[in-house]
């Protein structure tokens, strides 16, 4: 029996947890099934339990001797030197115990998304437990250790032979993603991120088309720092539509970063709700306008776990399941259960207060470089590639 969607989730999503102190927090999946839950919007029935990833879909992408050395780390058996090497151990990525097990489980969570939709059990999933996008073959970056969305994507060539299109709505660029596939034409990437100028992981040049025979099929719409909502969304929409109409994928894999709002201590952007109720509806439109409707969602980054991500999160699946017309005052319920443990005032209501922050002095030159950015983003698609 199809179901139109499901949610992929477990509790057992927050075991991929590196420190008290670290700002990648896996609670933020929990707080956003709660939410869904106290608004009625989340029916057990559509609840999917995640599988646990096996060894041999792991090396779809990764490195054994990578695989075995998280292994030992998670067992506290890694030495140090050697840790470095393989990009664990560090600040950014710390190792924790049984860190295998708990990224292996974020991969499966993925890989249970994606055999819903592509055998026609589902028409788009969520699995919010992934969108890890900077883990490497043989190394672990930017708090990611398995590159969930690489090996998904692996996963649906070799078993659904599809062409995949990936959309990476991170304020990171979407890098272990893109090298992944930079020399192959039948998937396509396509992130918009903060410029890398000022941001990890300092790449996701406009000029980052791939190589070889995947050349022309790597986007990048890097945009500047202060960039806010219309301008964003400029870039999201006419991006996206281009893109999607050059491709004709089989499916679509989104990755949604919640970290390029106003509020997220680690980056520079300055965007509110209203970009995060638009990602979602877009990409369901399109999803049904070039792909019979499949659509796999993931998380990503968003440390603001509190006042943004559960209402960013929350709106994916509202816009899957057409109950975006959501507004107003957030169930009073949520904001009473979490406010206690939270560190902040959680928000009352969906959207963001009009005044947010002050005006940005450099709106109309930042808006400018923006559309001229997407401009060169998909000159060779607008020139007959």
């Amino acid at each position: 029996m199809s179901k139109d969607s499901v949610f992929v989730y477990s509790d057992e999503f927050t075991a991929y947890k590196f420190n008290n102190k670290h700002p990648f927090n896996q609670l933020r999946v929990q707080l956003t099934y709660d939410l869904l839950k106290s608004l009625n919007a989340l029916n057990d029935s559509v609840v999917v339990a995640p599988r646990i990833a096996t060894e041999s879909e792991l090396t779809l992408i990764h490195d054994p001797k990578y695989i075995q050395a998280v292994k030992l780390a998670g067992e506290g058996k890694l030495a140090l030197d050697i840790a470095g090497n393989y990009g664990l151990g560090t600040e950014d990525t710390p190792t924790f115990p049984n860190m295998h097990e708990a990224s292996s489980l974020l991969v499966g969570a993925t890989l249970t998304a994606v055999d819903y939709v592509m055998s026609g059990k589902a028409s788009h999933a969520l699995s919010l437990g992934g969108g890890l996008h900077h883990g490497f073959r043989g190394k672990a970056s930017g708090f990611c250790i398995y590159n969930d969305s690489a090996v998904a994507i692996k996963y649906m060539q070799e078993k659904y032979q599809a062409r995949v299109l990936y959309v990476d709505t991170d304020a990171h660029h979407g890098d272990g993603v893109q090298w992944a596939f930079y020399d192959d034409p039948t998937v396509c990437t396509f992130s918009i991120h903060e410029t890398g100028r000022y941001l990890f992981p300092g790449t996701g040049n406009v000029n980052e088309r791939g190589s070889g025979k995947g050349y022309g099929y790597s986007f990048n719409i890097p945009v500047d720092a202060f960039t806010e909502d219309d301008s964003w969304l400029d870039a999201y929409t006419t991006g996206l539509t281009e893109i999607i109409k050059f491709f004709k994928p089989d499916v679509i894999l989104t990755q949604n970063g919640a970290d390029s709002h106003y509020y997220d201590p680690l980056t520079h952007l300055s965007t509110t709700m209203k970009i995060y109720r638009e990602i979602p509806k877009l990409a369901h439109k399109l999803a049904h306008e070039h792909c019979n409707g499949r659509w796999i969602a993931v998380g990503g980054g968003g440390y603001d776990i509190w006042r943004v991500v559960p209402r960013a999160w929350s709106v994916i699946w509202l816009a899957m399941t057409d109950q975006s017309d959501v507004s107003g005052k957030l169930p009073t319920e949520w904001v009473n259960k979490w406010q206690p443990k939270a560190p902040v005032t959680l928000p009352e209501e969906w959207d963001d207060p009009k005044h947010l922050y002050k005006p940005i002095p450099r709106k109309q030159e930042i808006t400018e470089k923006n559309a001229n950015m997407v401009a060169k983003a998909l000159y060779h698609i607008r020139n007959n590639h």
